[in-house]
């Protein structure tokens, strides 16, 4: 008897949060990495976008939790109250993580609640400008030509570019024939290639767009599975599935998350926000800015968001497990 009331208090108090979400509490964005970074400003630039969206009635704050490949601030959403008041923004690393890391303290499918797809960041296979070659099937038989001679960067295990390179080098078959360099963030990575100490990288738009234009590094090509025809300096680059790569496509998508349990009211509540910021022309217009493309399909959706990731993670598990490259 006890046992039926204090679960029907509980369905009660439930209940009353959902009709009074989101009240005068904040709702934090948990942020699984450090400030400054592209996740960082996107989580900042969504909270105004979702604050305006919702009426001014929900005051969103930025929390950034970092370490551990983001797998530290996921941990911290995995266990929150699941009132609607703490969200997770993570990116591809959600379903990366997984086969990175021996163990983790959440199960990605299973310890969320999925609220919806927010960008995707294209990227580009670039590499230093010293390299004989000036197209992508230049650079591949340049590759093959040079066995053993070559390598890749990469900002760190479960990066952007660590991903990158890991799928990139298994379809082209050319693990064996470059050695691979981790570097402790993207700045070193990128130094190391704009001073010749490297020979190539795959790395977000967003860290190379400026680059390129400049001319201080060559590109071959870009990730998206079409081409970037709406981008002024990537739209005449092709797409590695053009190349011949069957089937490849990567980008760096962002999506927000929510403690598993959470009221499906609040979820609706949150949902719908959501789906108007991403409509936000000032939002769109900064997300550009950044290199992102704002989602506008069927993934805004739960379910089709849920289903998008575990499609990712089942995608990168076998690349992350042949490379043999794991986290404690």
């Amino acid at each position: 008897m006890k046992r039926l009331l204090a679960i029907a208090v509980a369905a009660t108090a439930m209940l009353a949060n959902a009709q009074t979400f989101p009240g005068s509490k904040p709702i934090s964005i948990v942020v699984p990495f450090a400030a400054g970074g592209p996740t960082d400003l996107v989580a900042r630039q969504l909270g105004e976008a979702m604050r305006k969206a919702m009426g001014g009635s929900a005051n969103f704050v930025v929390e950034n939790a970092a370490g551990a490949g983001g797998t530290i601030g996921a941990t911290k959403v995995a266990r929150a109250a699941p009132d609607g008041h703490t969200l997770l923004l993570f990116h591809i690393g959600m379903a990366s993580t997984p086969a990175l890391y021996k163990k983790i303290a959440y199960k990605p499918l299973e310890d969320f609640e999925f609220l919806g797809m927010v960008n995707e960041v294209p990227m580009t296979l670039i590499g230093k400008p010293q390299l004989p070659a000036n197209t992508y099937r230049d650079f591949e038989n340049y590759i093959r030509a040079n066995a053993g001679k070559l390598n890749i960067a990469h900002a760190g295990l479960g990066s952007a570019s660590h991903l990158c390179s890991l799928m990139w080098q298994s379809a082209v078959k050319a693990k064996e024939a470059m050695t691979t360099i981790p570097y402790g963030g993207t700045g070193p990575a990128m130094n190391a290639l704009l001073g010749g100490q490297v020979d190539l990288m795959c790395d977000q738009t967003t860290n190379t767009t400026g680059q390129i234009e400049s001319g201080r590094v060559k590109a071959f090509a870009v990730t998206t599975a079409k081409p970037l025809s709406k981008h002024k300096l990537l739209k005449d680059y092709p797409t590695l599935q053009e190349m011949g790569l069957k089937d490849f496509e990567l980008t760096i998508w962002h999506a927000l998350y929510a403690p598993k349990g959470t009221p499906p009211a609040v979820l609706k509540q949150i949902n719908e926000g959501l789906k108007m910021a991403l409509k936000d022309p000032d939002f769109i217009k900064k997300q550009e800015a950044l290199g992102a493309l704002v989602v506008t399909d069927g993934r805004l959706e739960p379910a089709a968001h849920k289903a998008f990731v575990a499609a990712e993670m089942a995608k990168l598990k076998p690349v992350i497990e042949a490379a043999g490259q794991f986290a404690d």
